[in-house]
């Protein structure tokens, strides 16, 4: 099973489906949240027993709503919850 996470981009062209990126881990007060290398898109918060086991993930859709552009990343580790 893999884990999936979304982060918000405003460069969708920055990757394409099946590459490997990278995520930096940020520390709030109760919280932690990523970013793709090179600052390409961030996640939500996440609580400490949500946080990642893995910095490195794999572009599996890349997808837009009415308000953002998404990138989805798979990361090798059970997913939460």
């Amino acid at each position: 099973m893999a884990r999936l996470m979304d982060f918000t981009t405003e460069t969708p062209d920055c990757c394409e489906e099946g590459d490997y990126l990278e995520v930096e881990e940020y520390v709030l007060p109760t919280s932690y949240w990523y970013m793709i290398e090179h600052a390409y898109g961030a996640s939500g918060n996440f609580k400490n027993r949500e946080r990642l086991q893995t910095r490195r993930g794999k572009v599996v859709k890349k997808w837009h709503d009415d308000r953002f552009k998404y990138i989805t990343l798979e990361f090798d580790e059970p997913e939460i919850g």
